[in-house]
C-alpha cells in the first residue's frame, strides 16, 4: 500500500526559493558594461521588503494581460508591481511604469536591495518597463503574453542593454 504524502505547501516552497535566490552573499559580478548595473551587495530582508519579495514570487507563472492589474486575470508590468506592493506592503502605486518611476526615489545600483524596483527602456521611452528586484542579480516581472510573470537575470543581454536604474518605494 503506497504511503500517503501530504501536498507541499506553497509558503514552504516559496521560502526555500527565496533562500536559494537571496542567500547571504553578494551578487555575482561579471566583466563588461553590465556589471556596474547589478547591485554588488545585499542586506538581509526584513519586514515589508521580505513581504514584497514573497508576494512577487507567489505571482510567478501568472498570465500577462495588457493593462492587467488583477490576480485572476493577469498583469502587465506596472499592474504586477501595483498589486504586489498593495497586497504585501499596503502601498498604493498607480499608473504606468513611468508614472511609478516618478513617484519613487532613485537608488544607486550598488545600494539596491530586494524589494526595490528596477526600470528598463524597452519601448524607446524612459521607464517603459518595471520589475521587482529579488536579489542575486534577478528580478520578477510580467514579461509578455507568451511567458507571463517570470524571473530574469539583470545581466542577460536584452535586459542589461535596457536597464535604466533602481528606485525605492520603502
Amino acid at each position: 500500500m503506497p504511503m500517503y504524502r501530504p501536498p507541499l505547501r506553497l509558503p514552504l516552497l516559496l521560502g526555500a526559493l527565496l533562500c536559494a535566490l537571496v542567500g547571504c552573499g553578494t551578487a555575482p559580478q561579471q566583466a563588461g558594461p553590465s556589471s556596474a548595473s547589478v547591485p554588488s551587495s545585499q542586506s538581509p530582508l526584513t519586514g515589508k521588503r521580505q513581504d514584497v519579495v514573497m508576494q512577487a514570487m507567489a505571482m510567478l507563472d501568472r498570465n500577462y494581460v495588457y493593462n492587467g492589474k488583477k490576480l485572476h486575470t493577469g498583469f502587465d508590468c506596472s499592474g504586477l508591481v501595483s498589486f504586489v506592493y498593495k497586497e504585501s506592503a499596503g502601498v498604493e502605486l498607480r499608473g504606468s511604469a513611468a508614472d511609478i518611476a516618478s513617484k519613487t526615489r532613485p537608488v544607486p545600483a550598488n545600494a539596491a536591495v530586494p524589494g526595490d524596483l528596477v526600470f528598463f527602456n524597452t519601448l524607446g521611452a524612459p521607464n517603459s518597463h518595471v520589475g521587482i528586484y529579488i536579489g542575486s542579480g534577478k528580478f520578477i516581472h510580467a514579461a509578455n503574453e507568451r511567458t507571463g510573470v517570470r524571473i530574469d537575470q539583470l545581466t542577460a543581454d536584452y535586459w542589461a542593454k535596457r536597464l535604466e536604474g533602481y528606485r525605492s518605494v520603502l
